[in-house]
């Protein structure tokens, strides 16, 4: 997440503050003051995404005398992302507060503002050209969300965009990419994907080469072009090679493209595709890991490196005599044990924009000359936090049951990093495919951390980072081998001492919430308590509620990933057998939630009451997938601590 800077000032300082007292619940609660820096194109501006009161807005600074202004989104509207468009114009997202929501929703447009806050317009989406915007006239409203593919360097009057139908229907609907004027919204279509859910990819001349992206059948199709008026050609069908490719960049000439593609052992590798000869060369293997970023050269013309992330972040070099692989190096050693990543450049890559973070430290800003060689610090993420006061993530490794091998993390207490017997917390991730625990600076991880609590998280089968055969591994298994997995590193943490037996709860959101859950009833005696966060807790109710099966991309993923016969859905729902249920129970519950709707909370707090099983009951009416005022979720951590502290504490 995000940061300060003290990188230059002994840990030893902050010693003794540490073991006086843990940071305020609400330092933990509190958004980021900084989460993403761009560098303009021609290296005089700043961009930032600031919180300004309780809005995040758009930050202009010049940087000759570090003076800017905030765009701030109309109707209490929250930025949500931004990019470059020109040397002097951005292009930006908003998400809108719809019915008193707290978390905003995205709500599609595409807006368009000067580097000093002028001449600011809406481009695209349901609220182009309506009256607030008559300066616009040409740009006409339409239900459509709207997504930048990339700017046009040799055209700072256009930028190319993709356009994807709102209705969430996909019914003879196909992604298209238009040509837009960032001064009218007047737009022409360049492009219309062969396929549904597709993304674009344009080379480095600014023309759409690829589509791609993973169709109704849930398999990844990749359709390529030579030119704008050439057909679209198939050039990997998933459902046809079993190869799940996709493209990334072109390299700086546009002869070959980066590709994700398979490494050994089922994980992910990096591949070069050569457009003249439509073959695949491979660059790099994850031995077991998957890539999850290039990075790119100044200028962004082509990559010189290879992100993964096996434990800890890992960088491989693929260009070693690169100026920004020296630079990268150089950092790293001025940052030892911080993730070090370049986030923006200018065109000409005079400049860059370097991201410092690690687990402990929620990440700053700096600003790099090449001609001084130097990094200036810019902007702290979370200035408030003090790592030094933050507890360190531990990348692990264990088999289960089965053979298959795991990771995880595990986070002891500050003042307890070598000590045996701890409380632990069980804390698992959600999603559950393709995504994964990270070792980064987690609020959640930290709250508990600082109460003195171990936190272990595991990457159980399923989770993304370590190929597409391990997420596969996790079809069908929700309440099988994904819960074992999670059952497994548990026993771990007992066996390595780590844990005390007898002082284990666990807690998850989203389907964590349901593995916490499905983890009290299927292993009775391990868990004293289980805290549920906007959970899943009765299987069939995932076809008949919530926005998921809504369309016919997410009722053929649901089939994909759990299955379709009601009676083996109620039987993997913890709400089928609370009968045995011994652990301690806290639902919490957003009453807002379309991802997995409140009846699901509701439903299990109602089943409980009727068997009489006294629990803890958190309902926040405006929330949704997850808390997001501040102040609801300071309020949920207290509550959280003060449950798991009459459970395992240190008084039991």
């Amino acid at each position: 997440m995000q940061s300060r800077w003290t990188l230059a000032i002994p840990a030893l300082m902050f010693a003794g503050v540490a073991a006086a007292a843990p940071p305020q619940l609400s330092d933990f609660a509190r958004h980021a003051q900084y989460t993403q820096v761009k560098i303009s194109p021609e290296g005089d501006y700043l961009a930032a995404s600031a919180i300004v009161g309780d809005q995040t807005v758009l930050s202009l600074i010049h940087l000759s005398d570090m003076k800017g202004v905030n765009v701030v989104p109309r109707n209490n509207d929250d930025l949500t992302g931004f990019a470059w468009v020109a040397p002097h114009r951005l292009m930006y997202n908003v998400g809108e507060r719809f019915g008193g929501l707290e978390a905003p929703l995205k709500t599609g447009d595409l807006y368009a503002v000067n580097a000093d806050g002028k001449d600011a317009a809406i481009l695209f989406g349901y609220r182009a050209g309506d009256q607030g915007d008559t300066h616009i006239a040409h740009a006409t409203s339409e239900m459509a969300y709207g997504s930048l593919i990339t700017a046009l360097r040799d055209d700072a009057n256009h930028a190319l965009i993709a356009s994807e139908a709102a209705n969430g229907s996909t019914i003879g609907v196909f992604t298209q990419a238009y040509k837009i004027n960032l001064e009218t919204g007047v737009k022409a279509r360049v492009a219309i994907a062969p396929m549904h859910n597709a993304s674009f990819l344009a080379d480095h001349t600014g023309h759409v080469r690829f589509a791609y992206g993973v169709e109704n059948d849930q398999k990844i199709k990749v359709y390529y072009r030579a030119s704008d008026d050439a057909d679209w050609e198939l050039v990997s069908d998933e459902a046809k090679n079993g190869q799940r490719d996709w493209p990334l960049m072109f390299n700086r000439d546009n002869k070959q493209v980066y590709f994700q593609c398979a490494g050994n052992n089922g994980a992910g590798g990096l591949c070069k595709w050569d457009v003249s000869t439509r073959k695949m060369n491979h660059l790099w293997d994850g031995n077991g890991a998957d890539v999850t970023g290039l990075m790119l050269t100044f200028g962004g013309q082509d990559a010189f490196a290879v992100q993964s992330q096996p434990g800890r972040p890992a960088v491989t070099l693929l260009d070693k005599s690169a100026p920004e692989a020296t630079l990268l190096v150089a950092l790293m050693q001025q940052f030892p044990g911080e993730d070090v990543e370049f986030v923006s450049s200018t065109w000409k890559g005079d400049k860059a924009i370097v991201l410092v973070s690690s687990d402990t430290d929620p990440g700053a800003f700096y600003l790099y000359d090449a001609q001084k060689k130097k990094a200036s610090f810019l902007l702290a993420r979370r200035g408030w936090i003090k790592p030094a006061q933050m507890a360190s993530m531990q990348p692990v490794e264990f088999a289960a049951r089965d053979g298959l091998k795991l990771h995880g993390y595990l986070t002891r207490p500050v003042d307890k990093a070598d000590a045996k017997n701890l409380p632990l917390v069980v804390l698992v991730h959600g999603g559950p495919y393709e995504l994964r625990d990270d070792w980064d600076f987690d609020p959640t991880v930290q709250v508990l951390a600082s109460r003195g609590y171990a936190v272990l998280q595991v990457n159980y089968r399923g989770s993304g980072g370590y190929g597409f055969d391990f997420v596969k591994a996790g079809y069908h298994e929700w309440g099988g081998k994904m819960q074992d997995d999670v059952t497994d590193a548990t026993l771990w943490a007992v066996k390595q001492g780590i844990a005390d037996a007898k002082r284990i709860c666990i807690f998850g959101g989203s389907y964590g919430g349901y593995a916490a859950l499905e983890a009290a009833v299927k292993e009775p005696d391990l868990y004293k308590c289980a805290i549920g966060y906007v959970g899943v807790y009765d299987l069939r109710l995932m076809y008949s509620r919530g926005e998921i099966q809504q369309s016919e991309f997410g009722e053929n993923y649901l089939k994909t990933v759990i299955g379709t016969n009601p009676d083996e859905l109620w039987n993997r729902s913890p709400a089928a057998h609370l009968d045995k249920l011994k652990a301690a129970v806290m639902l919490i519950v957003g009453g807002a939630d379309k991802r997995v709707p409140p009846i699901q909370g509701e439903s299990l707090h109602a089943a409980l009451e009727k068997h009489h099983i006294k629990h803890e009951w958190l309902y926040q009416r405006t929330e949704a997938h997850g808390f997001y005022n501040p102040a609801h979720v300071t309020d949920m951590y207290q509550k959280v601590l003060a449950f798991l502290d009459s459970q395992i504490g240190v008084a039991h």
